[in-house]
């Protein structure tokens, strides 16, 4: 299931992405919009202006605005900045591996080798999928509503 952080963290990225023509967006003006609590998004973006996805201006006329082309920003990166591992079980994590305690063959463990499978299936549609991705499917899903 996705954490609040992670959804919020989606949700501003698109958010930012649709104004991309626009000023910085402020933090009050994406919240508000977004029904995101303040406090909790400030410190969503300031991770995302750590990893490099963001960028923010201060003063008059600043905020927050995509680093990078929503095609560039993929929900595999978001996931494992928010979340951390995508893997459901830490022995089939790609970058947060971490033997389980339990386990006594990790080579004919079963469990393993499916929750392996499982990982490159969401890994792959996760990595395919952009925020212009999502920023599409809204903008189709909104159209198919209207009609």
């Amino acid at each position: 299931m996705l954490s609040k952080k992670t959804k919020y963290a989606i949700k501003a990225l698109i958010i930012m992405g649709k104004n991309m023509d626009k000023p910085p967006m402020q933090i009050a003006q994406i919240a508000e919009q977004e029904r995101i609590p303040r406090k909790f998004l400030e410190s969503i973006l300031l991770d995302l202006r750590n990893a490099g996805i963001l960028y923010s201006k201060k003063g008059s006329g600043g905020g927050y605005a995509l680093n990078k082309a929503p095609e560039e920003i993929n929900l595999a990166a978001i996931l494992r900045l928010t979340d951390g591992p995508i893997a459901m079980v830490p022995c089939a994590s790609l970058n947060f591996y971490h033997k389980c305690d339990e386990c006594h063959n990790e080579v004919t463990c079963g469990i393993r080798a499916m929750f392996l499978e499982i990982r490159d299936a969401s890994v792959k549609i996760l990595e395919q999928t952009s925020v212009a991705d999502m920023i599409a499917k809204e903008t189709i899903l909104s159209a198919a509503l209207l009609s």
